[in-house]
This record gives C-alpha cells, structure tokens and sequence, in this order.
C-alpha cells in the first residue's frame, strides 16, 4: 500500500491512493491515508488537498482479502477504525478537500468521496456500496451526500451503482472531465480555493461542518454496529469467501 504525498502548486497538497490492482486498502493504509490527509491539513502553508488515485479506479474500498486471511475479528475491527479514521481526515481536514474521482468509487472510497468538500470525476466514474453483496454495511451515510434519500436506499439494497453523470445531475458531482484532464481540472480548482485568504477558508470550512444536519461519525459508528451483529452471526464470513473465492481482487 502506498499513499503518495506531493505539492503540485502553491498552498495545494495531492494526497495519491496508489494500492494496486484496484486500490482496495488494508489496515494499515487506511490509517495511512488517514495521516497523510491530517498532515497535509496541519500544514499552515497547505489551503486546499486534493484526493485522488493512479491505476483502475479511486477505490474498491477495504481488503477483502486481508480480512478473509485473518484469524479472528483483529482485521474487520482494523477496518473499521481504520476507514472511521480516514473518512474522519477527509471530514475534519482544516481546508477544503476535492476528490478526484475515476473509475470505480465502491464501499470505503464511498466514505472519502462523500466526506469530501468537494468531487470532480472522470466521465467513467461509478459509485456505489455492495456491502449487501459482502453481508456487511456502512457508509449509506455518506452515500447519502452525494445522491437523494430514494436512491440511495435503492443502492443499498440492490448494489447497484451510479454513474459519475447521474450525481452531476444531483449537483453532487462538481464538475465532469475526460479522465486524463481530471488531475490538472482537481488541481485547477484546489488552486482557485488556495488563492482566497486561507483564514477566511479554513473559518468557512468549520462552520460549514458546524452546521451540517447529521453527525457523520456517530452515523457512521451507528451503521458498523449492524456490520459487527452480522459478522457474529456469520454472514459476513460467508459472502466475503465467496466473493474472495470467486477470484474478484
């Protein structure tokens, strides 16, 4: 797992999720990630982060495969805390955070992008939660900010994903671009916001979470619970050897 960390122009940060072959994150790059986002965000001279990734998509959300590999609970708990630390970077970054997205946006790449202050994406991007499919849930709450209440229950349930064009239809999704502009259009926007007063900005970004209508952390920590009821009875298990068998990475 590597998270890369660069400055592309003055006051932005790039935080790169680069985990090959689908940038599905283990343990320890989500709380990797997690510190590369705070670091950036406890820089005084960083006054926007973008969020991006290299390879086939943004993310294909946790390992499955670490997590079928582990004896016990030690990994989905790892998971766990870990994705909560990394949505939490993302949420409580000091400066605005604009993702770029590509590909797929599945399970915990969810939990970043609809954290984000911001989402651009790649007119091939999809998203979407198939936790059902691996008898697990979470992150409907940050699904829930980037498509409407009805949609986002149908995704849920069904698994079905979403294409980058519908949430630019929804205004979730800022702007779109063909997927080799999509870092120069995430960098040219990160440097728009890095060009006001960086004290107004980072005023504007916690009042902005200040008055938002849902705590995601709690909900977020209120979801995991229906997660660990199913693991302990032994769905999660099963649908994740499946998928894991199946041969999907």
């Amino acid at each position: 797992m590597a998270i890369q960390v660069a400055r592309p122009g003055t006051g932005v940060a790039e935080v790169v999720i680069d985990a090959p072959p689908v940038n599905a994150i283990d343990v320890k790059g989500w709380f990797a990630l997690a510190d590369a986002l705070t670091a950036q965000g406890a820089d005084p001279e960083v006054r926007a982060v973008v969020l991006r990734a290299e390879g086939r998509g943004f993310c294909a959300g946790v390992d499955l495969k670490e997590m079928q590999s582990t004896a016990g609970f030690d990994a989905l708990l790892g998971a766990n805390a870990g994705c909560a630390a990394a949505f939490s970077a993302v949420y409580d970054c000091p400066v605005p955070v604009i993702a770029a997205v590509h590909g797929f946006c599945l399970g915990g790449g969810i939990g970043l992008a609809g954290n984000a202050d911001l989402v651009i994406a790649s007119h091939d991007a999809y998203f979407g939660l198939p936790e059902v499919d691996r008898g697990a849930l979470g992150a409907a709450t940050h699904l829930a900010r980037l498509v409407p209440q009805q949609r986002m229950r149908h995704m849920v349930y069904t698994s079905q994903n979403a294409t980058a064009a519908e949430l630019h239809g929804y205004g979730t999704v800022l702007a779109l671009t063909p997927r080799d502009r999509l870092r120069d259009a995430a960098i040219e926007i990160a440097t728009a916001v890095a060009a006001k007063d960086p004290q107004v900005v980072r005023a504007a970004k916690q009042s902005l979470n200040g008055i938002d209508p849902v705590d995601v952390k709690r909900s977020y920590r209120y979801e995991q619970g229906f997660t660990f009821e199913l693991n302990l009875a032994g769905v999660g298990d099963r649908l994740r050897d499946a998928f894991t068998e199946g041969g999907a990475g």
